[in-house]
């Protein structure tokens, strides 16, 4: 009688278990179960790795990005295949050609370029270090080391060391630009663009995008591409005046000006075409893509 009663116990525990198990199957296959459960994994979790259908992707479940990645299976990949569209309806697309992409962060945008096919290489340069490992990560699960460089360092005008920010909420908004009290700071190093692509082996000439997100060092960046914007090779990038300061913005769009004369800019509300010299000094972020 004792053993049947532990028998039956036991019965009922694994029993329940299964049920317990199959709910928690079905709750965490949605995407608020997902958003449960990455929110409350501690900090002993350090990376984790998804199924993305065509890719794999690496991340750090504490940062904004990977958790983004874990509830929806992609982060703002429709603003990679919308750019792409925008250039291909224009004639900008040119087989044969690469792209330099200044933030690759943990190599989201990276991957998603590479799956399209539009560029025969790509330069990713980052300059968190946080980031990099798991952009080396990505670009080896999906196995595009013979198309993709990666390069640890921040894009500037000059070669040597730079003060970078960390932010540990969302490692998308390092920078070396302090953004907030608790922002880390850490030295990284810096080179100019066109050093970057001698020591990757890609011919300047062969550059047929420019990808930059590198939270408010745009300007500077810039300073170090004169031989690419003066090619108009297009560019595309996050545009924030609440960044550089009005006075700032302002000598950027006419720096910008003397290169490009006309740009598509992605606004929350819609999309709009106007003279690179007429982009707005104030506001918050917005993306814009410098055509001709």
């Amino acid at each position: 009688m004792f053993e049947r009663k532990i028998l039956t116990k036991k019965y009922w525990k694994r029993a329940f278990r299964r049920k317990r198990d199959a709910i928690a199957s079905r709750l965490f296959d949605t995407r608020l179960g997902r958003d449960i459960l990455v929110n409350a994994l501690g900090p002993r979790v350090k990376t984790m790795t998804v199924d993305c259908g065509d890719h794999v992707l690496s991340f750090s479940p504490a940062d904004y990005i990977g958790r983004k990645v874990f509830r929806k299976g992609h982060f703002e990949r429709d603003h990679v295949d919308r750019l792409l569209s925008v250039l291909r309806e224009r004639g900008l697309l040119r087989k044969g050609t690469a792209l330099l992409e200044l933030g690759g962060n943990i190599g989201t945008q990276t991957c998603y370029f590479a799956l399209s096919g539009a560029y025969d290489r790509i330069v990713s340069v980052e300059p968190d270090p946080r980031n990099f490992r798991l952009l080396a990560i990505n670009i080896a699960d999906n196995g595009l080391q013979g198309r993709v460089t990666a390069v640890n360092c921040a894009a500037g005008d000059r070669e040597g060391q730079l003060d970078f920010y960390l932010n540990h909420k969302n490692h998308g908004k390092s920078s070396a630009l302090r953004q907030g009290s608790t922002d880390e700071k850490i030295s990284v190093p810096v080179r100019p663009v066109s050093d970057i692509l001698l020591r990757a082996g890609i011919d300047p000439a062969d550059i047929g995008l420019i990808w930059m997100d590198i939270e408010g060092y745009e300007p500077v960046a810039c300073r170090s591409m004169n031989v690419l914007m003066s090619r108009k090779v297009p560019l595309y990038m996050e545009f924030t005046p609440a960044f550089y300061g009005e006075d700032q913005t302002r000598n950027f769009i006419v720096d910008l000006a003397r290169y490009y004369s006309e740009c598509l800019v992605f606004f929350e509300d819609g999309e709009q075409t106007m003279k690179v010299i007429e982009l707005p000094t104030k506001g918050e972020q917005f993306d814009v893509l410098f055509l001709r």
